[in-house]
């Protein structure tokens, strides 16, 4: 299964992105993983992405692409690929499109999990985070259950700074899923509900596409 996932911050892409990964067998590639992975090894794309970085300014296109094509080079890409968090506009979308037809293996599925940003919001901006561990915590919850600090709301769980992040989604990111439409490889499923729920609606949509 060769598949791209999108939807709003919030929508659970994350946390699908393993499960659907886990249940086809194929690596969850994300572009914050593919960052991480380039700056750590001193990798020529990754020394590019530092400058711009280090500069205060956003990494191009350009090198976001060379390294997504590098990872989808990795054996462990030959039976299928999730990508999570690429492409982000349609010029890298285009690119993929290139680039996977240029390999003969062209994406089977684009996943959308589409959700209203009044659940969004609410559903974030109730979280909290332990001071100490990092860990995600239930709304309901007075401490860590994993290491019994105290929790807090950092700030982009904040309802102004998640609308923010919505409004800058539906601008950049938002045009991909028309992009994918006109394609006909998009397909919808609501991001409502709990996370089992939500897998079991994902396998069921991508099944009729593997026919």
């Amino acid at each position: 299964m060769r598949l791209v996932l999108v939807g709003p911050p919030g929508a659970g892409k994350g946390t699908q992105a393993q499960f659907l990964a886990a249940h086809y067998s194929i690596p969850h590639i994300s572009t914050g993983d593919i960052f991480r992975a380039n700056l750590k090894a001193s990798t020529p794309l990754g020394l590019q992405a530092k400058g711009y970085m280090d500069s205060g300014q956003l990494v191009p296109d350009e090198v976001t692409n060379e390294m997504v094509k590098d990872r989808l080079t990795h054996d462990d890409t030959a039976n299928g690929f999730l990508l999570d968090g690429f492409p982000r506009n349609t010029v890298q979308a285009e690119v993929l499109r290139a680039y996977l037809a240029e390999n003969g293996k062209p994406l089977e599925a684009v996943l959308e999990l589409a959700i209203d940003n009044d659940i969004i919001i609410k559903r974030l901006s109730s979280r909290r985070t332990c001071k100490e561990c990092g860990a995600p915590a239930a709304p309901d919850a007075s401490q860590c259950v994993a290491c019994g600090g105290e929790l807090y709301q950092r700030e982009d769980d904040k309802e102004e700074v998640i609308a923010k992040r919505l409004s800058v989604y539906e601008e950049q990111t938002a045009p991909i899923v028309d992009f994918y439409r006109t394609e006909g490889l998009l397909i919808t499923i609501s991001a409502d509900g709990d996370v089992a729920e939500i897998t079991k609606r994902a396998i069921a949509a991508l099944s009729r596409v593997q026919g």
